[in-house]
């Protein structure tokens, strides 16, 4: 399964984005989707992730209140519409996918290639 990650850009401070992120097969509505990021100099870094059906979800406490990851399986993909950004949000985001919330969080990565990311870019 390959996800491809878009919608990055260059906002101001306080603006908003929303990212998607994309699956080429059907079989991702059967797993977990996170998004990570990973600033210049920086270890990539987990944000959110949503269970297979969307009944569960999990934001790092640097995002909680300002993105809110979603998902519709119908079009195979999942977003994450960040408000309030920050220049400290500045980073490449990448998608992935793994069996579970917790498995995304805790190792934070997921299973298969990382893809190229997006980049966003928050300007003070």
């Amino acid at each position: 399964v390959q996800l491809q990650a878009s919608g990055g850009g260059v906002v101001q401070a306080g603006g908003s984005l929303t990212l998607s992120c994309a699956a080429s097969e059907e079989i991702v509505v059967k797993y977990a989707v996170g998004w990570f990021r990973q600033a210049p100099g920086k270890e990539r870094e987990f944000v959110a992730a949503i269970s297979y059906n969307g009944g569960m979800t999990d934001h790092a406490d640097s995002v909680k209140g300002r993105f809110t990851i979603s998902r519709d399986n119908s079009k195979r993909t999942v977003y994450l519409r960040m408000n309030s950004l920050k220049p400290e949000d500045t980073a490449v985001y990448y998608c992935a996918f793994h069996t579970a919330v917790p498995a995304l969080k805790s190792r934070n990565e997921g299973l298969g290639s990382w893809g190229q990311g997006t980049q966003v870019t928050v300007s003070s």
